[in-house]
């Protein structure tokens, strides 16, 4: 069924990132942000903050995406999602997405939230399917361009529930 949904995923993993992942989540990281995070702001997430949870997605054993969520009380809050420009188009940010979900679900989470650029409405759409709604604004949050961000929420399925992202239930 999983292959359905996703095709062409073969070779495709998620695993915990490590210190030693930095350098290739920095290839990506430079890539699809016009504000990257630094070297050291990854080391300090792997390190120092206890609530930071980070997965690396690859293909045949190869870095191509990776994503991050702090994890407080009963809420995670995604800090970050990317995946290298080559391997775009393929669904692969919403499977690493609803990786990151499950994730959470997992480490007994309940909603999870995002900003997102109010321009980028791809993202956007893709939060939207994956059953995220709007529910306010950032003013100015992006400080290259003082773009507004939309603040999105989900409600996570319980731990050990049926894992049906996305879809409304009767």
């Amino acid at each position: 069924m999983e292959q359905e949904l996703f095709p062409n995923q073969e070779g495709l993993s998620f695993r915990q990132m490590a210190l030693n992942d930095i350098p290739d989540v920095m290839v990506i990281e430079h890539e699809s942000f016009t504000l990257p995070w630094t070297e050291e702001a990854f080391r300090n997430e792997l390190t120092q903050n206890h609530f930071a949870r980070y997965m690396i997605m690859q293909y045949l054993g190869q870095p191509v995406g990776y994503a991050g969520m702090w994890t407080v009380i009963d809420e995670a809050h995604v800090t970050n999602i990317a995946v290298l420009r080559a391997y775009r188009g393929r669904k692969w940010g919403e499977r690493l997405l609803r990786e990151l979900m499950k994730t959470a679900s997992d480490l007994g989470m309940r909603r999870m939230t995002l900003e997102v650029r109010v321009s980028n409405e791809v993202a956007q759409n893709l939060y939207r399917k994956l059953g995220f709604k709007p529910a306010g604004l950032r003013k100015g949050y992006y400080s290259d361009n003082q773009e507004d961000a939309l603040i999105m929420w989900a409600e996570l399925p319980e731990r050990g529930g049926a894992w049906e992202v996305g879809k409304e239930a009767n």
